[in-house]
């Protein structure tokens, strides 16, 4: 059986590959090499529950495999897919001996979970107070209620069960017998399934809600209708309301329909908030909030009337956030005084950022006060930034590189290139398993001095593990060593596909390290794959128009092919805005058809003020860390400065058939 003192065991075989590794001869090297392949070779079919790969190998390779460092992910691998059918003892052994490692804690969830599911209660409970309890994961918790329950323990069920039993979302499906026996027991009051349905209303998890009204009374499953209703169709909601009386719950889900309007017609919100505001009793706060909403959606939708409804927003309502837009506002109209009093009523703190050191010294420059813009630019042009490219362009003078290479301290890290967690890292980082890498290699980071952190950044960077070295040098505060943190990884590729895509290799490097910072594996929230960040839909059409053989994932993960696919997409978006880089970055992040709708309707526009008036601000900070990445690319790979301001031709208007079918 497991315990405490097992899982604080030093894991078996660690020290002995350290010698493997830091041996420093040839044969040393070879025989590693050796088990990295054959852990390549039968890593997936184990991951698949099938050990006859591993079954199938000499008696000399599975003596090789079984002394190597990731023996342990390999077994552990096996035992997840396989842990229904597997020897019980033989999995208790796996975790006695390799209990602080990673792959074993992942194992051990799943073996409390089998035991559990398979009615062995009392071991359940064993595992779960060694290393559970008190952890906050609801399903164990609820698994652990429930075999207390069966224990005939009930007595003490009540206030655990009660705080599992409020929240607003979906509790885990190993709760419901917990939440049954408490009704049963009579233990859930009235009161508690109001307070959940509540909780569901403030998270807006209206479906659950109506669940819960369901059990109180016909008046408040209407109001979870009404809920509902708000949501799947606003402005019908809004329309009707005359039929509601002036309620707290009918003010709180008219304001709800109408922030629900505004995202896509911020026009029709304010025409449908105005009656609104006479007929209901509105909380101050609703109000603000309400006309605050609005009046940002009109100004990142370029709409007619946002700065008035800005600027005539009470103080209270005025935040940093309408600030900003303000002085967006004043500089997409070319309004350089509005602008300059924009900038100087925002907090100093605000005023201060590049971002707005930059404008006003254009707005200065703009009102005939070269002398003072001159004064806020010469300090903006030494910073190595995209607005400090454009102030040094403003200027006409160098860039400011500053590149300084990181003092390397061999000592030190000698130290942490033998340290077992960081050898482990990089095993799994060199077999493919980068994303497991990544997460022990942060996790033994974490402990480290700020020196030792500076040293591993150099360490990784040796091992050319970039996007380790990028992000461990800068939560230390190193960004000079421009080598460490903008490498040239897989050079030959993107020379390749760029080449081919007829677009500038730097601009495709950009990319690739602002999309991952070239991490060949890693997948974003939205499900973009890989090295340039790619939708499955989207490599596999652009594939099919490079006749390129796809195979989902795995084409997606491979950086060639990832390189290849990506460069060819940037290439049509390019060609798309007749070679307009700032608008084919930003439709690479949010996608041409929104793009298409942000174009300006008449006039050009220059492209440093649309830039600034991207509405999403994800893509607005993202186009301007690809245009300094590119630019610093450029440098890096020529030595040669390129100026930014050449590379930012004004925004043309979208023809007007075309802007009709973006729509």
């Amino acid at each position: 059986m497991l315990t405490r003192m097992a899982f604080l065991k030093p894991v078996a075989g660690i020290v002995a590959a350290l010698g493997l590794l830091f041996h420093g001869n040839a044969d040393a090297g070879s025989e590693l090499d050796a088990q990295r392949e054959l852990f390549r070779q039968v890593y997936a079919e184990a991951e698949l529950g099938r050990w006859d790969a591993v079954d199938a190998l000499s008696p000399e390779d599975r003596q090789r495999l079984q002394a190597y460092l990731l023996w342990p992910d390999l077994r552990a691998a096996w035992f997840r897919a396989t842990i229904r059918k597997a020897d019980l003892d033989d999995i208790e052994t796996f975790l006695d001996r390799y209990g602080t490692l990673k792959p074993a804690r992942e194992l051990r969830y799943r073996y409390a979970l089998h035991l559990a599911e398979s009615g062995l209660l009392d071991q359940y409970l064993h595992v779960y107070r060694s290393y559970y309890q008190g952890l906050g994961a609801a399903r164990l918790d609820c698994i652990a209620l429930h075999a207390e329950i069966e224990a005939g323990s009930g007595d003490r069920i009540e206030h655990r069960g009660r705080d599992l039993w409020l929240t607003g979302y979906s509790q885990a499906d190993e709760c419901d017998p917990v939440f049954d026996w408490m009704r049963e027991a009579q233990l859930l009051t009235e009161d508690d399934y109001r307070a959940r349905y509540a909780l569901a209303v403030e998270a807006r998890e209206f479906t659950r809600a109506r669940w819960l009204a369901r059990s109180l009374d016909e008046a408040l499953l209407e109001q979870a209708n009404n809920w509902l209703q708000a949501r799947a169709k606003p402005q019908q909601f809004v329309e009707s309301h005359g039929q509601r009386a002036d309620s707290d719950v009918s003010r709180e889900q008219l304001a709800y329909a109408i922030e629900r309007i505004t995202y896509r017609d911020p026009e029709a919100a304010l025409q449908l908030w105005k009656p609104l505001e006479s007929v209901y009793a509105f909380s101050t706060q609703t109000r603000h909030a309400t006309q605050r909403h609005i009046a940002l959606w009109t100004a990142r939708d370029n709409l007619p009337g946002a700065y008035e409804l800005l600027t005539g927003l009470p103080l209270e309502a005025q935040d940093e956030e309408v600030m900003r837009w303000r002085a967006r506002v004043s500089l997409r109209d070319e309004r350089w005084a509005d602008l300059l009093n924009d900038i100087a009523m925002m907090t100093a703190e605000e005023r201060g950022i590049e971002q707005w050191q930059y404008w006003r010294a254009a707005a200065l420059a703009r009102s005939g006060n070269d002398a003072a813009a001159r004064t806020v630019l010469e300090p903006l042009a030494a910073e190595r930034s995209y607005y400090g490219f454009l102030a040094a362009d403003e200027l006409g003078v160098e860039y400011a590189f500053a590149h300084d290479t990181l003092q390397a301290d061999d000592g030190v890290i000698q130290s942490l290139a033998q340290r077992p967690d960081l050898i482990r890292a990089r095993e799994l980082f060199l077999v493919g398993l980068d994303g497991r890498g990544r997460s022990e290699w942060d996790a033994a980071i974490a402990a480290l001095s700020d020196e030792q952190k500076t040293q591993a950044a150099v360490l990784a960077h040796r091992w050319g593990w970039h996007s380790r070295a990028i992000a461990t040098a800068a939560a230390v505060g190193h960004y000079d060593d421009l080598a460490l943190r903008y490498p040239l990884p897989f050079r030959q590729s993107f020379e390749q596909g760029a080449s081919s895509a007829s677009i500038p290799t730097t601009w495709a490097l950009g990319i690739a390290r602002s999309e991952s910072l070239f991490m060949r594996d890693v997948r974003s929230r939205a499900g973009a794959v890989g090295l340039m960040q790619l939708m499955p839909a989207t490599g596999r059409q652009v594939a099919r128009e490079i006749k390129l053989a796809y195979s989902g994932l795995d084409t997606l993960t491979d950086p060639d092919h990832n390189i290849r696919l990506g460069t060819s997409y940037l290439g049509s978006m390019a060609a798309r805005y007749d070679g307009n880089h700032v608008l084919a970055t930003a439709a690479y992040n949010a996608g041409p058809h929104r793009v298409d709708r942000w174009l300006p309707q008449s006039a050009v526009v220059d492209a440093r003020v649309w830039i600034e008036n991207i509405p999403f601000n994800e893509t607005r900070k993202y186009v301007r860390r690809v245009l300094a990445a590119d630019t610093i690319f450029h440098w890096r790979m020529t030595g040669e400065m390129r100026r930014l301001s050449d590379r930012l031709p004004q925004v043309q208007p979208l023809p007007a058939d075309q802007r009709l079918a973006s729509r």
